[in-house]
């Protein structure tokens, strides 16, 4: 299956007995995922569950925020 650029299948992990996972060396260098990073971890009971870094989700609805205020991304303020 070829998966298409600026998509990654980064293979299978375990989840130990904390409910800990450890997410994959080329997912973290790919990401920018340093030690200390906060992450999100969402769910929709259809879907699954989804993990991005904070700021990531953060920068995200600060310009759905903006557009919705109707100010442009792009806009200084």
């Amino acid at each position: 299956m070829e998966v298409p650029k600026g998509h990654y299948i980064f293979g299978t992990v375990k989840v130990g007995e904390r409910g800990q996972i450890v997410i994959p060396k080329e997912a973290r260098e790919v990401f920018q995922i340093r030690a200390g990073d906060t992450m999100i971890v969402l769910g929709d009971e259809k879907w699954g569950i989804a993990v991005t870094k904070a700021d990531v989700l953060e920068r995200h609805a600060k310009e759905v925020f903006q557009k919705i205020s109707g100010g442009g991304a792009d806009d200084a303020g």
